[in-house]
């Protein structure tokens, strides 16, 4: 299934102008392909993320439009501007890397000023824009401080103060959070959001965080072995994947085998193991035959005193804390996880129970393989 890009959504009032234009980009080390004509259209005072598995070419991608890889096929526009010919340094963009790379013998206030300082700003302006852009993420009181007595939360801010001080047109952010713990990573992913809100410079974020790109996203691009897989808000993402590896991909889903039978207006009639009949949403192309669906845990639910969707045999109840996880199996032996919200039950499913459960109305999807 070929990728074709949607329409960048009108949420602003009219369509926004395109920050970086990516056109059919290619690009080989010797006979590896990493990148397989690659199109994104990505918009003025968008929050984009390019998301994917490790060597699946997104970082790739954000050093070509940084400068650091040059492409072998295709064209690179920033605000409608062919920048092939540009060195890093003339490009109106700023990246912000998984390392800081702060100059440890500098402080925090010079080591922010420092870019102004290369761009042969004055000194009195470098060192107000500096100390501007260290009262933005909040770390005025740092100024005078080594980056050695920083957390690494407050030297990740400080990485960002530096690349938003020469203010950039576009932010490359490569994995920026990769090395906080799960805590700090969660407070940042609030912060970083309020930042390009409050800046109104377009972020091209690069992880492999699921969580992360749907938090932060206002649209997310899935990569995978160097192509697109599907570009789209962080809710059309998760609850319309494309095909069966994004499915897989984003957060946690049962991809089940069917037979569908019928296919028409976008719905199709497939049998399931274990389920007395199942409408399952079906893309475009799609003809009669086997294939999977698509189903999150979370939109299953215990059949209590009703007929039931569908029949599973617990082999493991998993406590999570907010949730409760049931890992089941289908009577075709298939494997099928459920997650319950946890609240004051009188009483759980056990171990080796047969149990009856609902399927959400729109929550089965039939995937392209």
């Amino acid at each position: 299934m070929r990728f074709v890009q949607p329409e960048i959504p009108k949420n602003r009032g009219s369509l926004p102008q395109e920050a970086v234009g990516i056109r059919r980009v290619v690009k080989r080390y010797g006979n590896v392909e990493a990148l397989k004509g690659v199109s994104l259209s990505i918009a003025d005072n968008e929050f984009f993320t390019l998301l994917g598995p490790s060597g699946c070419g997104k970082t790739t991608l954000l050093r070509t439009i940084a400068g650091f890889e040059d492409v072998t096929e295709g064209e690179i526009a920033l605000f409608g501007s062919d920048i092939a010919d540009l060195p890093p340094e003339r490009r109106p963009v700023n990246t912000v890397f998984q390392q800081y790379a702060l100059f440890p013998h500098m402080s925090v206030l010079d080591n922010v000023a420092f870019g102004l300082r290369m761009k042969g700003v004055a000194p009195a302006e470098r060192q107000a824009r500096a100390a501007e852009m260290l009262e933005m993420v909040h770390l005025s009181d740092f100024a005078d401080r080594l980056p050695s007595q920083l957390s690494g939360g407050q030297q990740q801010r400080v990485a960002l103060a530096r690349a938003l001080a020469p203010r950039p047109r576009v932010l490359l952010l490569d994995e920026p959070l990769s090395a906080l713990d799960l805590k700090l990573r969660q407070a940042m992913r609030v912060e970083l959001k309020q930042l390009q809100e409050s800046t109104a410079i377009t972020f091209v974020f690069v992880t492999h965080d699921q969580e992360e790109a749907l938090a932060m996203s206002d649209r997310i691009a899935v990569m995978s072995a160097g192509e697109v897989q599907q570009v789209g808000d962080p809710r059309t993402i998760y609850e319309a994947p494309v095909n069966r590896f994004v499915a897989d991909f984003i957060g946690e889903t049962n991809v089940l085998p069917v037979t569908v039978s019928e296919i028409s207006a976008g719905r199709a009639n497939v049998v399931l193991a274990g389920c007395r009949g199942l409408i399952a949403e079906a893309p475009e192309g799609l003809a009669p035959g086997v294939h999977h669906i698509s189903i999150r845990p979370e939109r299953l639910s215990l059949a209590e005193g009703g007929e039931a969707d569908l029949t599973a045999r617990v082999e493991r109840v998993v406590y999570l804390g907010t949730d409760l996880q049931l890992l089941a199996r289908l009577p075709d032996g298939t494997g099928l996880t459920v997650r319950l919200q946890n609240s004051a039950r009188t009483s759980l499913p056990c171990q080796g129970e047969e149990i009856g459960l609902l399927i959400e109305e729109g929550a089965a999807r039939l995937l392209v393989d």
